[in-house]
């Protein structure tokens, strides 16, 4: 197939393009700068130029290829309803490019919208909170469904390397800012979490088993403490570590308080028996022991 990928030059992405390649697929990544562009070209992929907001361009990648994956998100999560909005917009554009045909389109969302009150992990049948932001955007995934389009969702981890791991970074920079790594409490509270080459594998096989409304979990380990991450940081970071209450969040997190505090385990368990999706990538912990913190 050939698959039109936004977030192509992105963190997940630039792990995606050689998995499809290598896949026998053809590739064309969405990107507004030319070092995008030549990063693409050197993977092996074709360009397409463009960016979330200009909707024509979406459209036109969309209408060249035989299959979507849209990962691009403006991780601006100060602004989150409006970022989440761009997305909303961005998916409806492709959708209704490929109505009519059997051509899968991917969208990317995140295991939080799931979380569960009572603190058992989330599934993939668990019902999404309204309040999350980007409930908007299933929503519509759910409505171009019911419109005739091979949609499927895969909603996200703490999805990590040695680079990068998903919200964990901004908790390093608090962390660093303030010279102090904290948790919450007794800390007890959890992200789920999985590595990036395992979550390239399973975009590429929701793309190729593209199963009709469908919703995945790229999820390995189903709760990682939050704790354990302060202690990480801790180490890594060489401050020291500590328990705050929770009416010490807001000033200690700022915006990041929403997410801080969450519990949000989460279980892949439906994924994996769908795709046969097998992960082999090493642990949340393992990635932020083995992390250069001097680079970051």
């Amino acid at each position: 197939m050939r698959i039109f990928v936004t977030g192509a030059t992105g963190f997940i992405g630039s792990r995606l393009v050689p998995e499809l390649i290598g896949a026998g697929h053809t590739v064309l990544g969405l990107t507004r700068s030319e070092a995008g562009a030549e990063k693409l070209r050197a993977a092996g992929a074709e360009v397409q130029y463009g960016d979330l907001e200009d909707l024509d361009s979406l459209r036109e990648g969309a209408a060249k290829s035989e299959g979507v994956v849209h990962l691009a998100f403006i991780h601006d999560f100060s602004n989150f309803q409006k970022v989440a909005e761009i997305d909303r917009n961005a998916i409806v554009a492709m959708g209704e490019v490929l109505l009519g045909s059997k051509r899968p389109l991917v969208v990317t969302s995140g295991t939080a919208i799931a979380a569960n009150v009572d603190g058992k992990p989330s599934t993939e049948e668990s019902a999404k909170s309204s309040h999350n932001p980007r409930a908007a955007s299933e929503a519509v995934v759910q409505a171009l469904t019911e419109r005739g389009v091979n949609t499927s969702i895969v909603r996200l981890a703490q999805i990590h390397d040695t680079r990068k791991q998903g919200l964990v970074p901004y908790v390093t920079a608090v962390a660093r800012e303030k010279g102090v790594s904290v948790y919450i409490g007794e800390g007890g509270n959890r992200w789920p979490a999985a590595h990036v080459t395992d979550t390239a594998r399973l975009y590429r096989l929701a793309v190729e088993k593209a199963e009709p409304g469908a919703i995945y979990h790229a999820v390995d380990e189903e709760g990682v403490s939050m704790k354990a991450i302060a202690e990480a940081l801790g180490r890594g970071l060489k401050v020291p570590v500590k328990s705050i209450t929770l009416e010490e969040v807001e000033a200690h997190f700022g915006w990041l308080a929403m997410f801080a505090r969450l519990d949000m385990p989460s279980s892949s368990a439906i994924t994996r028996k769908k795709l046969g999706w097998k992960t082999t990538g090493p642990g949340l912990i393992a990635d932020l022991d083995g992390m250069d913190y001097s680079q970051v």
